[in-house]
């Protein structure tokens, strides 16, 4: 890409394009790599304005004139914070409750307010058209981070005295911006409050999740989007055999995609010296749904159990109210994903399949650990997920309908052969993507701890045939990162 081309992308805003695995970013980053590990060992105060400035620039490219609300949360957040805890008492919860609700409104507004205006209209029969609202990317993670922030600061989990810099630096945090994970406070700040010398095995281990985020998002998931969205786009032309394709590369493709921009995410906070938690693990080794929000999005879970599920009761006020926690807590979930119905069925689903889980923790237990009853267990939880991403990905409940039964009642077999034939490189994809994610953890730290040991020679080399199979299978139209939405 010549400079000048270069330099547009940089200077222009917004940019559709701009994200972790775009060349623009890559050719910043670098540059602002560079100057970051002369400055960072200077002067504190130096290097967080630095990673500031940048982080603002990052969502200026993602959003446009929009970022400015980014720092207007930053400074009423942290300001009205420090208020609330100078107060004692029900005037302490009170500001709380206010600040929360401050600090969801531009998530409403921006997200919700067609969502609502939609129902208004199917209530009332009204003629209210919806507005032209542009929804800006990352607002739902850094709201959550920053309402963790005040609930945290609330019950006194978080009792560090916090500048307004490391605040900020917290809530603009770049690599956390686009899509997560959502981080909290006693897990970047405190890092900010000390200069760790980055070791070796930092530097290493963020190369390392980079490598496999490239691969998991811009080869695998990239490639095998566009034929699941001729599926999820016009099922009917396809028969139940390449429904079923479709639903699986589905699956893959949105696990790749996420988790790919999460090891990305967190490989480059490590290269900063920044270690944050892990966000997946192995989510489709689950053998039941319970297990498998222990797994996936580990960040959004987490955050939805302690600020929704257990303020609500959790599991401390008797099973029926613990079954309905379960549910509104994934309903919710559904929503904050998006604001379709085909979302809140997909939480729906789910919050359902908690409670029948639960409910029937008392005979599942009581069955033999076997090989095979784990088989079972695991055909079972991954079919159900794979039906709820069906809702998740489908335009409406009829595209849906339509996917299920094609899938139900055009199966056949022989289409196995000739798909695999048209389609060698896709179906290549999906079984090593299927096969990969099948390797145990022990054997995945083992593989990271070799690439770490091994000489800097072979890293290049590595590196350099990851970044090979990225531009040889890159598809002109780059799929956006599925999760930058919500």
């Amino acid at each position: 890409m010549p400079f000048s081309d270069l330099l547009h992308h940089f200077l222009s805003a917004p940019d559709s394009t701009w994200s972790l695995v775009s060349i623009p970013f890559a050719v910043s980053f670098i540059i602002f790599f560079g100057i970051y590990i002369l400055i960072r060992h200077s002067s504190k105060v130096t290097m967080m304005c630095y990673v500031l400035a940048f982080s603002l620039f990052f969502a200026y490219k993602a959003n446009g004139i929009l970022m400015l609300l980014l720092p207007a949360t930053v400074l009423a957040t942290y300001y009205l914070t420090r208020r609330m805890n100078e107060k004692e008492g029900k005037t302490r919860l009170k500001w709380m409750w206010a600040i929360v609700i401050l600090e969801l409104l531009p998530l409403l507004y921006f997200k919700y307010t067609n969502f609502f205006i939609d129902i208004l209209h199917d209530i009332i029969s009204s003629n209210f058209s919806t507005l032209s609202i542009a929804l800006p990317i990352g607002i739902s993670f850094y709201t959550f981070q920053a309402i963790s922030y005040t609930v945290d600061v609330y019950k006194k989990r978080f009792t560090m005295e916090t500048s307004l810099l490391e605040y900020a630096f917290y809530l603009t945090f770049f690599p956390l911006l686009m899509a997560g994970p959502i981080t909290r406070a006693e897990t970047l700040i405190p890092q900010l409050k000390h200069r760790y010398h980055i070791t070796d095995r930092q530097v290493y281990t963020g190369l390392w999740l980079i490598m496999v985020g490239l691969l998991k998002k811009a080869l695998i998931a990239d490639y095998i989007a566009q034929y699941n969205n001729w599926i999820f786009d016009d099922p009917t032309a396809y028969s139940g055999f390449e429904n079923l394709m479709g639903v699986m590369g589905f699956s893959l493709q949105i696990y790749c995609d996420f988790s790919g921009y999460s090891d990305m995410s967190i490989g480059i906070a490590m290269l900063m010296g920044y270690e944050l938690k892990e966000n997946f693990r192995y989510p489709y080794q689950s053998l039941n749904l319970q297990e498998f929000w222990r797994r996936w999005h580990i960040s959004l879970s987490t955050w939805f159990r302690d600020y929704l599920y257990i303020p609500l009761g959790g599991n401390r006020k008797g099973k029926v109210r613990t079954y309905f926690n379960n549910f509104v807590t994934m309903v919710v979930a559904g929503l904050w994903h998006g604001t379709t119905w085909m979302f809140l069925i997909w939480g729906a689903l789910h919050g359902v399949g908690l409670v029948v889980h639960k409910f029937c923790r008392q005979w599942l237990d009581k069955i033999d650990n076997t090989w095979y009853v784990r088989v079972l267990a695991w055909c079972v939880t991954y079919s159900y997920v794979m039906f709820a991403w069906v809702f998740f990905h489908s335009k409406s409940l009829q595209t849906a309908g339509i996917i299920i039964k094609k899938v139900f009642t055009d199966f056949s077999w022989d289409y196995l052969v000739p798909f695999v034939q048209t389609r060698t490189a896709w179906t290549v994809f999906l079984v090593l993507g299927m096969a990969l994610h099948a390797i145990r953890e022990r054997h995945t730290e083992r593989l990271k701890q070799w690439f770490i040991d091994s000489p800097v020679t072979l890293k290049v080399i590595l590196l350099f045939i990851v970044l090979q199979l990225v531009i040889n299978f890159r598809l002109s139209d780059i799929q956006p990162f599925i999760y930058a939405q919500f």
